[in-house]
Order: C-alpha cells, then structure tokens, then sequence
C-alpha cells in the first residue's frame, strides 16, 4: 500500500466551490483509500491506497468530486517519495536572501509537452520575483506575495499547456511532515 498526497485545486476558495473537508474525507473512504487525512481546508488529502498509478487515482478522484460535488476541479496526486524529493530539490530554500514564506510550488499534472517560452514567461516578472522550472514543478520566490504575481496557476496553465496549483512553502513542508506521521502509525 502506498502513500499518497493529492493536491486539489479551486475549493473552498472565496466561497468558490465549497466542500466540507469532512464530506471530501468520506469521499475518499467510501473509495476504498485507508488512513484518509485532510491538511488546512483548501483540498489537500493524505491517503493510502493499493493503487499503482496516480494518473489513475487523478481521474478517479476528480470523476468523483464532478459526480458528489457538480464540478470539475483538478487534482493532482503524488506519492510521498515524490513530494520530499521536490521539496529536496527546491532551488530557492537554502539561498539565505530569501524568505522562505515567500517561497512557492506550483504543481503541474504533467511535464509540459514542449518547452515553454521561458522569454514570455520571464517577462511577466515582477522585481525580484523568481522562477525556476524543474520537470512536473515549477519554484516560485515571490517577495510581494503570492496574490500579486502574474506567474499564478491560470498564466502557467496557459503557456505550459498544463494543468497547475500552487501551494505555499508552509504548506508543502507540513504536507510531508503529516505523510511521515500517518505512514510511522502503521
């Protein structure tokens, strides 16, 4: 049985798309997922599942909440290994002119199928914003907060031609934090 981290994207933000985190607990378990735990109220789950495949635990997921809930969102799931070998590989966290809670991971559904025109992308920085791309990730040091930047999921979305959601420093660490704890009461 592995451990699994899914990232949905769009609920319970400014009264868009609401689910209880309880419902979306249920939701899990009546799909036969163990050691269901959700993080914070804005989709992020912990599970355990026999499934190999996250693609299709993705599509499983999503068909569900469409079916329970009467929206698509996108969820994107990761296994724990993956997770801690993201946040190893983040480029900005152990620069020492950097704010970590400024520190951001956006979370794409796949690699992007050709490359980006990092010259577009890069023009839509603002100062000191920076950028990094590395595989299904895309790090993001944004010094004037998350809200301000253009490079959010809906831009990156559109010129990597990807499905993406982002999630702060913070919440990227405790989300591994929390799969060690589940994973160490087996």
């Amino acid at each position: 049985m592995a451990s699994y981290i899914s990232i949905i994207r769009g609920i319970n933000v400014s009264g868009q798309k609401l689910i209880k985190m309880t419902d979306l607990r249920q939701l899990y378990e009546n799909l036969g997922f163990e050691k269901v735990t959700t993080y914070l109220q804005s989709g992020n789950v912990l599970f355990f599942s026999t499934e190999k495949d996250a693609r299709v635990l993705e599509e499983l997921i999503a068909s569900v909440i469409k079916n329970s809930f009467g929206f698509d969102v996108p969820v994107i799931v990761l296994k724990a290994e993956t997770l801690e070998v993201i946040i190893r590989d983040n480029p900005f966290v152990h620069d020492e002119d950097k704010d970590v809670s400024f520190l951001y991971v956006t979370f794409l559904s796949a690699s992007p199928l050709k490359s980006p025109d990092l010259e577009k992308i890069l023009t839509k920085r603002k100062p000191r914003e920076e950028i990094a791309f590395v595989s299904n990730v895309v790090y993001l040091y944004c010094p004037n907060g998350y809200r301000t930047t253009k490079l959010n999921n809906n831009f990156l979305e559109t010129k990597l031609k990807v499905k993406a959601t982002t999630r702060n420093w913070k919440t990227t660490t405790e989300l591994l934090k929390l799969a060690h704890s589940v994973s160490s009461h087996e």
